[in-house]
């Protein structure tokens, strides 16, 4: 049996940290499947520390396991969609409302972060961009000093990218950097109200350019790789 730190410093908690920063990166799609046997080797760990890690992230909503085929990550319904947005808005606004003045030093961090999504956005640099999007939330919950609400929202943010991956067509990275900017300035102005009340409107813009009655093409992958058109059939569907 294994130690629960190996030989090449691997844990439970790095696989689980390793497979929600790929989601956050767009590296993972939704439905991928996952493998133990295969990230038991990767990660030079046995199948049980593996199955320990995808537990935990099952329960936080991010993969799924099927009976008799594994784990898969999740595919997020349109249902899904709602409910995540409903809770980040939640999650957002109070953090905000209570936010605390930031030091200098913390102020910086988040310019900097904003000339990073500025920079992606020039070079077109779509997997740093989707990544960087995500964790400007997360951001400014680790400056509030509060982990229990930065795991919160990094479970949230990987879910959201899930969700986009689905129903969005497109980024529209312009509108999303321009309503960090502005909860951004509130913060700095110490206007917390402001930047709650900017949270929810840059929410409600995301979730509005969501086709939450997309029909996500289970050949897609496969269908890009070989370089075929979407398929023609392909019709969207109605929410219930």
């Amino acid at each position: 049996m294994q130690d629960e730190k190996t030989q090449n410093g691997t844990t439970p908690e790095s696989i689980d940290t390793a497979i929600l920063n790929s989601i956050l990166s767009a590296r993972i799609k939704p439905g991928a499947r996952l493998g133990e046997s295969q990230l038991a080797e990767l990660f030079s760990v046995s199948r049980t520390r593996v199955r320990e890690a995808l537990m935990r992230l099952e329960a936080r909503g991010i993969v799924h396991v099927s009976p008799k085929r594994g784990w898969y990550v999740h595919e997020p319904s349109a249902t899904d969609a709602m409910q995540v947005y409903a809770a980040r808005r939640v999650i957002e606004f109070g953090l905000l409302r209570h936010m605390t003045p930031l030091t200098d030093a913390q102020k910086q961090v988040l310019r900097d972060h904003l000339a990073d999504e500025k920079h992606a956005i020039i070079e077109g640099d779509r997997q740093r961009l989707t990544f960087l999007m995500g964790d400007f939330h997360i951001r400014i919950a680790e400056l509030a000093g509060n982990p229990i609400l930065t795991g919160m929202l990094q479970t949230l943010t990987a879910r959201t990218i899930l969700i986009s991956m689905l129903y969005q067509s497109d980024l529209q990275a312009l509108q999303s950097h321009e309503g960090h900017c502005r909860i951004a300035e509130a913060i700095e102005r110490e206007d917390f109200s402001a930047a709650a009340e900017l949270s929810i409107q840059h929410l409600d813009d995301v979730e509005t350019g969501l086709d939450l009655t997309r029909t996500p093409d289970p050949l897609a992958d496969l269908r890009q790789s070989l370089s075929l058109p979407a398929h023609p059939s392909r019709k969207k569907r109605t929410m219930p």
